[in-house]
């Protein structure tokens, strides 16, 4: 004989997941276990959360257990070798009697399970989040109400979790948004000091007026080339032609070309060419820009006999880059505190590029080393 339905009961369950969805998201799953427990008399419950895993089917990790099962948390089973597995393929709730004398894993764990109810858990767009799976000791003693019930509580918690991942989506995307907006105040304000110093360089060494404004005309001309290969630019092309600046050696040709002039280099570029992704010549174009930039406003290239070394070499799977400035301005002590410049510049080379940084402010000139990855700069 089916059991009453509780509908009292399912209000509860409903209005106490809404509440923890409301202050306290993290408990949306465990809610739902002890929930299933306390609406089907089972004794024991919990998730099988599915995890992909590349070049197999994946797995599922048990979550958020309750009752004789418990101490199996944390523990994992074959995604395509489980009766959670099952239940995801069929998309509806899955009586199971007895699994363990189907599945080898289940007995060899001395687990008898007489009845299980499984239910999918899907979160947005058919994403699978895994299976809710509540445990009786009898057989028989699940119905079509309990199936019902947890499948509607289910779809209730994944409505929930839907709502919460696109909070977090849109709570990253604000947070972006800020960045970007700081970054592009910063460089703004770093065109206005590097064209300062180039009117203020440009005056000492120019000959004549011409001749300072076709010098000066050229530097601009090629900050600004510069600086839109630092600059993202999410309308661009994916079938734009490749040109020289998709090697390290046509990139720094690029970024470096408004600082030299025709009385003598002004940088000394060490290291073996090699080809970049375009992810990777964005965001190393963006690291060598905000060095140069720095360079001509505080550094090396702000005094006239200052000089840049950039050198670079691979050591294992990295490749080392060192950044080494001379003839600028004497520094007696580092910054008290990180500007935004350095804090860019930390943000690209650790998080874009997962690689390290280090930066040494000497008293003849800064000295930068960074490593990056060289997957990361194949992307």
């Amino acid at each position: 004989m089916p059991n009453v339905v509780d509908h009292l009961g399912e209000k509860l369950a409903l209005q106490d997941i809404g509440a923890q969805m409301l202050d306290h998201p993290e408990q949306l799953l465990p809610k739902l276990v002890e929930r299933a427990m306390l609406m089907t008399g089972a004794t024991s419950a919990g998730i099988s959360a599915f995890e992909p895993q590349e070049g197999t089917a994946g797995i599922f990790r048990w979550r958020h257990l309750r009752g004789k099962l418990a101490p199996f948390e944390g523990g994992t089973t074959p995604r395509n070798y489980s009766p959670c597995g099952v239940c995801l393929d069929r998309f509806e709730p899955t009586l199971t009697r007895h699994p363990e004398r189907h599945y080898s894993w289940i007995a060899e764990a001395g687990v008898s399970c007489p009845e299980v109810l499984l239910v999918p858990l899907y979160v947005a767009h058919g994403q699978p989040l895994g299976t809710l799976w509540i445990v009786s000791e009898e057989e028989g003693h699940f119905d079509s109400g309990h199936a019902r019930i947890m499948r509607e509580l289910a779809s209730f918690v994944a409505i929930a979790l839907a709502m919460q991942q696109n909070q977090e989506r849109l709570r990253e995307a604000l947070n972006q948004q800020e960045m970007l907006t700081r970054e592009m105040d910063h460089r703004v304000n770093n065109v206005f000091a590097v064209v300062d110093s180039m009117i203020q360089v440009g005056a000492r060494l120019a000959t004549s007026t011409a001749d300072f404004a076709k010098t000066l005309s050229g530097r601009l001309h090629a900050l600004a080339a510069s600086h839109a290969l630092a600059r993202q630019s999410p309308r661009a092309s994916p079938t734009a032609s490749v040109s020289s600046s998709a090697t390290l050696r046509g990139l720094t040709d690029a970024i470096f070309e408004p600082y030299r002039s025709a009385e003598h280099d002004r940088f000394i570029v060490i290291g073996e060419d090699l080809s970049l992704g375009e992810q990777a010549m964005t965001g190393l174009a963006l690291v060598l820009h905000e060095l140069a930039t720095n360079a001509a406003k505080y550094g090396a290239l702000s005094a006239d006999g200052g000089r840049v070394l950039l050198s670079w070499e691979r050591r294992d799977e990295v490749l080392d880059f060192l950044w080494q400035e001379d003839g600028g301005p004497t520094i007696d002590a580092p910054p008290e505190k990180e500007g935004f410049g350095a804090m860019l510049l930390r943000n690209s080379v650790t998080r874009r590029f997962r690689g390290s940084l280090e930066l040494r402010w000497h008293k003849q000139g800064l000295k930068v080393r960074f490593a990056l990855p060289l997957a990361s700069l194949a992307a």
